[in-house]
């Protein structure tokens, strides 16, 4: 179903509609902000995915028992011994 509208803009986003309706790059005005629209839609729901799959290891990770905690140099030790390494040569 297509929904009937008005929207305003500044100049410079009408200025930039406009060239890429003249660029065809976008049928009509309306289909760029429609496509506008969709990229926003998927973004957030991408965003949503990313936090809660943070979320989601964040509950892991504090469910996790001290004693199985990694050691911060033991952590990193490989790290430091190939920077001190590329330093070293």
């Amino acid at each position: 179903m297509t929904v009937k509208t008005t929207l305003s803009f500044t100049d410079r986003h009408h200025r930039f509609l406009s060239e890429k309706v003249g660029q065809g790059v976008f049928a009509t005005q309306s289909a760029a902000v429609a496509a506008a629209l969709e990229q926003m839609m998927q973004d957030e729901e991408e965003r949503n995915v990313a936090l809660s799959a943070l979320a989601q290891e964040i509950r892991a990770r504090m469910e996790t028992p001290r004693e199985a905690f990694i050691d911060l140099d033991d952590a990193f030790a490989a790290a430091r011994a190939s920077i001190e390494a590329a330093r070293g040569a």
